[in-house]
């Protein structure tokens, strides 16, 4: 099975790379640090298999699954990631992951999570499982809510409740004050949120921030 490996932490890629690669049946193909190399390294190694972080510079982990397997309807991906947040789960596996996985838990999880995709199967890190599900199986077409947010406007919601300006937000996603602004109407609409007090009390009730 071919594999690229795909986080811009180089000493975690090298690591984890070096750990798969103990398995026999396991080929690490390519590495990447950023949005851009993992697009040339797959388009070069066609993998079939992808381990990729969540956050990683020139790189929108949600807008990448979708691409990825609109180009390589075959490829099995499982996204790694320091947020142990359910909804962030929810939004790449909406998107066609296979699997999401805690870097808490990697070394551990890692070989579990990819023999379970290989068979098939959708993986999830333990400590956040049922909780995934759990949201996934209670979300409807349509619905009000966090189901109603786009994952462009669950970062928004989370940068403005850890108390992040329009300017500070705008910096962190690289996009304008304005576009902020915009997402942020969208977000108060969606939820019913009449102040940034509303705001940062939802997300730390939805654990969107502690």
């Amino acid at each position: 099975m071919k594999l690229v490996f795909a986080d811009d932490h180089t000493m975690v890629r090298e690591s984890l790379a070096r750990v798969l690669e103990l398995n026999p049946s396991i080929s690490v193909v390519g590495q990447a640090g950023d949005g851009d190399e993992l697009r040339r390294v797959v388009e070069q190694t066609r993998p079939d298999f992808l381990v990729m972080d969540y956050s990683m510079p020139n790189h929108r982990a949600v807008n990448a699954i979708a691409e990825f397997l609109e180009t390589y309807p075959r490829l099995k991906i499982v996204v790694l990631t320091v947020h142990e947040n359910i909804h962030y789960a929810v939004q790449v596996l909406r998107a066609g992951a296979h699997g999401y996985l805690i870097k808490a838990a990697a070394v551990d999880e890692l070989m579990d999570a990819i023999d379970a995709v290989r068979h098939g199967n959708i993986y999830v890190s333990r400590q956040i499982a049922d909780k995934v599900w759990s949201q996934m199986r209670s979300q409807k077409d349509g619905q009000t809510g966090l189901g109603a947010l786009s994952a462009r406007e669950l970062e928004v919601l989370k940068l403005l409740a850890e108390g992040r300006s329009l300017q500070d937000s705008a910096k962190q996603l690289g996009i304008k004050v304005s576009t902020v602004s915009t997402y942020r109407g969208r977000i108060m609409e969606k939820l019913s949120l009449a102040s940034t007090s509303e705001l940062v009390r939802f997300a730390i009730q939805n654990q969107i921030i502690n």
